[in-house]
C-alpha cells in the first residue's frame, strides 16, 4: 500500500485522525464488559469454548459439552488462571485448556493441550482451531481488520494492510514457509464503531486466520495452525498454539493499538531487574575485509578486544558489543558452512570467547552472540556425530536440528547454556535461515500431519526457557532471517535486536519498517551505518539501534557518533509508550514520514519528521494526536535552539514544521507546562 503523501504536503493540508481532540486516557479505552460477556460465554461455560476441532470426523461443538469436566481457578499476581480439563471417556483423549485473564488489562489468553491417555492410538483429531468464535452485537457501520506484512527482507517490510469488513467480508491470511511472521504479522485489529478487539497469535510455526462479517451485527474470527490431521499415540500429548484478545472501546482505533502495547509491555516483553528490558545500543566489533573474509570468520581475539578499545578511544560507549555469524571452528571460508560446530575457532580464539566477555563485563557492557542451532550444515560437528539428530532433504547441504527430539534437545541446551556461562554472553542472539515446512513434511506420516511441528516448536520454547533459566540475566534477541518469528510466543521470551534483513542501515526502508511494526510492538531494532541525525534518527524509530562505525580514518565523524548515542538514550523512554503515526504510510522517495511518542502520564513527549532525499516541499503541516486541548506545551525545536508555547488545541490543528534540505530530519520535544 504505497501511499503518496506529497501532494497534501505540497498544499499544507493537515494529516489528522478521528478523536484527536482529547488527550489519551488508558483506562477509557478498557471494554471491560465485552472482555466480560467474552469470558462469561467461551471460559465460564465449558460447553463452549473458544477453540474447535474435529475428532473422528466429528465437530467438537457436538460432543465437547458431553465430556467429563473439571476446573480449578488460582491467581499469580494480576492474573487469574483457569484450567478446563476435558476427558473423553470412549477413547482416553484429554483436552486441558488453560485461560488466563487479567485484572489492569481488558484482555484474555488461552491455549490448549492433547494428550492421549488410553491404551491405544486415538481416532484423527484435525482442523484445530485456537481460536473459533462469533462477536454478537457487533456495531452496525463500517468496520476495518487492520494487519500488516510480516518480513520479506523488502522496503515494505511491516508495512499496514487495511481491509474494508462490510457486511458479507471474509479475509483469509497467513504465514508461510514455517516462520510465524514471514510475509504476514501475527498480530491485528479489528475496529468498528466504538469499539474493537486486537488479536495476537502465540505460535512459532505456521498459522492461519480469517475474519469474517457474515451479517453486519456479528464478526466471526478463525486462527489456528495451518495444517493438522493427527493421530496420538498413547501416552503422547502436544499443544496448540496460544491467543490473545484485548477489548478496546473509542473512536479512533490507534487508542486499540495502543493499549495493545502497553499490554505487550506489561505481560508479554523480558524483564530486568524487575522492569521491561531497557533496548540496547549495540556495536558491532568486527568487521569484513578481503577475502576469505565473510562478515566474523575472520575476527580474531586480539582484533576484538582492540576495536573495543578503538570504541572506547574516541567517547563511543555503547550499552553492547556485537559478535555475529562466523566465530566457530570451520574447514571453509562461508560463515553459514560452519553452522552446526558450536565451538569457538581455536586458532582464532586460543582462549574461547571469554576474554571478549571478560573484557564487555569490565567495561559494563552487555556481551551478544550469534547462533543458529536449528540447523547444521553438511560436515559440520552435529553431522559428522549426531545425524540422527537432524533431518535432511535430496540435495540440500542444510540439515535441521530436531528439537522434538529430547536427547537432542538436551544436548543443545547443555552445549549452549555451557558456552553462554563460560564465555560471559549476557545477550543470546538466535537467528534462523531456512524454511522448515519441507523438513516437517518429510517427517509427517499422513495420519501425523502438524506433530512434527507441533514437537520442533515446544521443543524451541523448553530451549529458551531452560536457557532463560540456567544462565541469570540473559536477554534473548530474535532474529529468524531478520524479523520472521514476532508471534506473541516469541517476544515474551525475547525482543528482535533485527527486525528486517532488508538492505541494513538503508534509512527511508527502517522509516516504513517502523511506521507498521510499531503500532503492534513497542521494541524492536535494526541496523545503522551513519551517525548523521537523518539515517541514526530512521533507525532508532523502534527503540533499539545496532551500528555497524568502522572508525576507519578522519572522515568519520566521532562527534556526531558519541552525541547520537546520547540521543537515543535521552528519547528511549519515549518509545515506548504511545505511538501515533503523522503521515501517511509510503515507500516513496519523494515524501515526508513523522511520528509521534506520546507520555501522557507524564504530560510530554517527541516528534520525529524526515523529509525524504526527493520530497520536494521543505515544510509539512503536522497534525499532533491525543494532547490535551485546554493545555498549554513548551515546545522545544532541539535541531534550531528554538522553543515556543502552543496550546494543545493548536498542535492538535497542524504544527508547520521546515527542514530545508532534503535527507533531513527534525526533533520535536514537547512538555506540557499548565
Amino acid at each position: 500500500m504505497n501511499q503518496r503523501i506529497a501532494p497534501a504536503l505540497a498544499a499544507g493540508i493537515i494529516l489528522a485522525a478521528s478523536a484527536s481532540w482529547a488527550a489519551f486516557d488508558p483506562a477509557s479505552t478498557h471494554d471491560g464488559d465485552n472482555l466480560a460477556a467474552f469470558v462469561s460465554a467461551h471460559v465460564e461455560r465449558t460447553d463452549a469454548p473458544p477453540f474447535s476441532f474435529n475428532y473422528d470426523g466429528k465437530p467438537s461443538s457436538g460432543f465437547i459439552g458431553k465430556w467429563a469436566v473439571t476446573s480449578k481457578t488460582e491467581s499469580a499476581g494480576t492474573k487469574t488462571l483457569k484450567t478446563v480439563v476435558y476427558s473423553d471417556p470412549a477413547t482416553g483423549l484429554r483436552l486441558t485448556a488453560v485461560f488466563t485473564t487479567f485484572r489492569d488489562f481488558p484482555a484474555v489468553e488461552w491455549v490448549i493441550r492433547f494428550k492421549n491417555e488410553g491404551p491405544a492410538a486415538t481416532p484423527i483429531i484435525d482442523d484445530v482451531l485456537i481460536t473459533d468464535v462469533r462477536f454478537e452485537g457487533w456495531p452496525e457501520g463500517p468496520a476495518t481488520l487492520f494487519r500488516a506484512r510480516g518480513s520479506d527482507a523488502v522496503r515494505a517490510d511491516f508495512g499496514p494492510i487495511e481491509d474494508a469488513l462490510a457486511a458479507g467480508a471474509d479475509v483469509a491470511f497467513k504465514t508461510r514457509g514455517g516462520r510465524p511472521s514471514d510475509a504476514a504479522l501475527p498480530y491485528f485489529n479489528i475496529a468498528g464503531a466504538g469499539r474493537g478487539v486486537m488479536a495476537a497469535i502465540g505460535w512459532t510455526g505456521r498459522w492461519k486466520a480469517a475474519v469474517r462479517r457474515p451479517e453486519s451485527r456479528v464478526v466471526g474470527l478463525q486462527t489456528g495452525m495451518e495444517s493438522t490431521h493427527f493421530r496420538l499415540h498413547p501416552g503422547e500429548d502436544v499443544r496448540s498454539a496460544s491467543m490473545a484478545l484485548l477489548f478496546w472501546k473509542g473512536d479512533d482505533r490507534l487508542d486499540g493499538h495502543n493499549l495493545f502495547r502497553r499490554f505487550v509491555l506489561a505481560h508479554h516483553t523480558p524483564r530486568r531487574n524487575g522492569k521491561p528490558v531497557e533496548p540496547p545500543v549495540s556495536s558491532g566489533i568486527s568487521f569484513g575485509g578481503p577475502p576469505p573474509c565473510e562478515l566474523y570468520n575472520c575476527a580474531t581475539e586480539g582484533s576484538l578486544l582492540a576495536y573495543m578499545d578503538r570504541l572506547s578511544q574516541f567517547g563511543i560507549e555503547p550499552d553492547a558489543y556485537w559478535i555475529d555469524a562466523g566465530w566457530w571452528e570451520s574447514k571453509v571460508s562461508f560463515w553459514w558452512d560452519g553452522v552446526g560446530t558450536w565451538k569457538p575457532d581455536p586458532k582464532r580464539f586460543p582462549r574461547g570467547l571469554k576474554p571478549i566477555g571478560d573484557a564487555a563485563r569490565s567495561r559494563g557492557k552487555d556481551f551478544v552472540l550469534w547462533f543458529e542451532p536449528e540447523r547444521a550444515y553438511k560436515g559440520t560437528e552435529l553431522d559428522r556425530e549426531h545425524p540422527e539428530w537432524l533431518v535432511s532433504l535430496p540435495d540440500n547441504p542444510d540439515r535441521i536440528f530436531n528439537l522434538g527430539d529430547p536427547k537432542a534437545l538436551n544436548w543443545m541446551i547443555d552445549r549452549v547454556s555451557g558456552l553462554l556461562i563460560d564465555s560471559g554472553v549476557t545477550i543470546y542472539r538466535q537467528d534462523f535461515n531456512v524454511n522448515l515446512l519441507p523438513y516437517w513434511k518429510t517427517m509427517d506420516a499422513p495420519d501425523r500431519i502438524g506433530i512434527a511441528e507441533m514437537k520442533h516448536i515446544e521443543g524451541l520454547y523448553t530451549f529458551w526457557d531452560a536457557l532463560l533459566a540456567r544462565v541469570p540475566g540473559l536477554l534473548i534477541d530474535n532474529c529468524a532471517g531478520g524479523g520472521r518469528r514476532l508471534d506473541l510466543e516469541m517476544v515474551s521470551r525475547s525482543i528482535p535486536l533485527w527486525r528486517t534483513d532488508a538492505s541494513p542501515c538503508e534509512p527511508n526502508g527502517e522509516q516504513g519498517h517502523a511506521y507498521g511494526i510499531q503500532l503492534y510492538l513497542p521494541i524492536s531494532g535494526t541496523g545503522n551505518c551513519d551517525p548523521r541525525p537523518y539515517a541514526f534518527r530512521s533507525a532508532a524509530t523502534g527503540g533499539a539501534v545496532v551500528v555497524s562505525w568502522e572508525i576507519d580514518g578522519a572522515s568519520f565523524p566521532t562527534s556526531l557518533a558519541r552525541e547520537a548515542i546520547a540521543e537515543f538514550r535521552s528519547l528511549r523512554p519515549y518509545f515506548l509508550k504511545d505511538y501515533y503515526p503523522l503521515t501517511k504510510y509510503s515507500t516513496e522517495d519523494d515524501v515526508w514520514a513523522a511520528f509521534q511518542w506520546d507520555r501522557p502520564e507524564e504530560g510530554d513527549g517527541i516528534v520525529m519528521a524526515f523529509r525524504r532525499p526527493l520530497a520536494v516541499e521543505p515544510s509539512a503541516t503536522l497534525a499532533l494526536r491525543r494532547l490535551d486541548p485546554a493545555a498549554d506545551y513548551e515546545v522545544d525545536f532541539s535541531d534550531y535552539g528554538l522553543v515556543v508555547i502552543k496550546s494543545g488545541k493548536e498542535l492538535m490543528s497542524g504544527l508547520t514544521v521546515k527542514i530545508p534540505q532534503p535527507s533531513g530530519s527534525l526533533l520535536i520535544k514537547y512538555r506540557r507546562v499548565r
